[in-house]
């Protein structure tokens, strides 16, 4: 189930009216908002073949907390709606006496951190490669205005690229027409930029 309907994208699209390219639209809505996703940061959710923006649950495996703080551990996906569990456990064993329960820290879900309560952490994250396991709901229940505008504009150039396609310019009546770039506009990346996790390098 995509974030945004067909009918919310073909107010981006005037010159197409009617419904047979509703099916087409679609896929092109799939399409760009699982390349959002990625832009994002979302990784593979579980049980899943491709990264998307729609709330979906997440294991995930971690190294450790934050260098800065031992006792804040950043999730890479952004927005957390809830935490299953955590488990800190170097043996990769994830049993039981390794759990750290929801009493024992606070989640920040604006800025995706677990952060540990100083008085009742019975113990704090290890640091080792996959060391800390948490599962958890994460994604877009509904698309914001801003998401929303972000994948109609990416959409909207995508369905209007279709022609030209694998072309960078076109020859009429002996003049040359170039082709717009067909990368992720500047105008959807600056709308995506705030809504991407911190661990992302962009």
């Amino acid at each position: 189930m995509s974030l945004v309907s067909v009918a919310t994208l073909k107010a981006y699209l005037p010159e197409i009216t009617g419904s047979t390219a509703d099916a087409a639209l679609e896929i092109i809505i799939s399409h760009t908002e699982s390349i959002i996703a990625r832009f994002l940061g979302f990784p593979i959710y579980d049980s899943g073949a491709l990264a998307v923006l729609t709330a979906q649950t997440y294991t995930l495996y971690i190294d450790g907390p934050m260098f800065s703080n031992q006792s804040v551990l950043q999730l890479p996906i952004l927005p957390i709606i809830s935490i299953t569990s955590i488990h800190s456990d170097p043996n990769l064993v994830y049993g039981s006496s390794t759990e750290i329960t929801s009493s024992e820290y606070i989640l920040d879900k604006q800025l995706a951190r677990v952060i540990l309560k100083p008085e009742t952490a019975t113990q704090g994250f290890d640091t080792a490669f996959r060391a800390i396991k948490v599962i958890c709901s994460a994604g877009y229940v509904a698309a914001h205005d801003e998401l929303a505008h972000a994948i109609c504009v990416y959409a909207s150039q995508l369905q209007r690229n279709k022609a030209s396609q694998g072309k960078e310019s076109i020859s009429q009546r002996g003049i040359s027409v170039q082709f717009s770039p067909k990368s992720m506009p500047f105008e959807v990346k600056e709308l995506l930029w705030p809504l991407q996790s911190s661990t992302m390098l962009v």
